[in-house]
């Protein structure tokens, strides 16, 4: 993506109720926040991007939930690239959450039928190390995060029917969705604590307004979409690479890596902050 790009991250909800007070969005431009909003549901996300697909503008989205399955899931269902998974979760996701039949787990009675690390995909399987990844095969419990992507695959079919590149699984365009990691972009802070939030916006200097910081600390879910949307935009005007898909990328999907730059506040991997948080990360 070249020129002035517009970037958004969604922070993500798979939350059957209350949602609303989860989903944040936030509009960054050459590093600076220009918007942040609750959309008030996964619906709003969707209408709101519909409508952004018809601004001819460029426009780079990041989606805080998993794009896809481990490569294994999907070949045991017979799914043969990342469409077909997507059109399985809109058609039997709630199914799958309501049941959680194996491979999905987590919920009471429901206990993991394989080994963790084959519930994560190549790409997270590259964090194991500093982070605590989460797989999308989980559906209860402390930290899962299956229940949101889930509910997030099937927007990624409508908004690539509409004309959105979802990559990797498409060529970047001038309309794109990518999978982030929030904690990549904010940096070694304790998220679950307001008073922490507020420092580390504080140090931070320009790119947020005092209104948005006041939003952002008293939020942890506007906290992520907002550093999120400042590192994506600083990622594409120091100019983010595309690195070419893996072998299971293509059915996996990847998470984007933005690159040390593009960081709201550079952190060794290994600072305890980035593990020592509340249960709510996605990884």
């Amino acid at each position: 993506m070249v020129g002035t790009v517009e970037c958004i991250a969604v922070d993500w909800s798979g939350a059957l109720t209350g949602a609303a007070s989860k989903i944040w969005m936030a509009r960054a431009t050459s590093g600076v926040l220009t918007s942040l909003d609750a959309p008030g549901s996964r619906a709003g996300v969707r209408d709101a991007l519909m409508a952004r697909h018809g601004n001819v503008a460029p426009c780079l989205v990041g989606l805080d939930f998993a794009f896809s399955v481990p490569a294994w899931f999907a070949a045991a269902r017979g799914w043969r690239e990342a469409s077909d998974v997507w059109a399985a979760a809109r058609d039997d996701g709630e199914r799958w959450l309501a049941q959680c039949e194996a491979p999905f787990w987590g919920r009471p009675g429901k206990p993991r039928s394989h080994a963790a690390i084959d519930g994560l995909r190549v790409t997270e399987r590259a964090w194991t190390a500093v982070q605590r990844p989460k797989s999308v095969l989980q559906i209860g419990g402390a930290g899962s995060v299956g229940t949101g992507s889930i509910r997030g695959m099937p927007l990624l079919l409508e908004l690539r029917t509409a004309g959105w590149s979802v990559w990797p699984f498409d060529a970047v365009g001038t309309h794109t969705l990518v999978e982030i990691y929030p904690r990549l972009f904010t940096g070694p802070v304790v998220k679950s604590s307001e008073t922490a939030r507020a420092a580390h916006l504080a140090s931070l200097g320009s790119g947020i307004s005092s209104g948005f910081e006041a939003a952002m600390s008293t939020s942890e879910d506007a906290f992520d979409a907002g550093l999120s949307a400042i590192g994506m935009s600083r990622a594409v005007s120091a100019g983010a690479t595309w690195p070419a898909p893996e072998p299971l990328t293509a059915i996996e999907g990847q998470i984007w890596l933005p690159g040390p730059a593009a960081c709201a506040q550079s952190a060794s991997p290994n600072d305890s902050a980035t593990r020592d948080d509340s249960d709510r990360d996605r990884r």
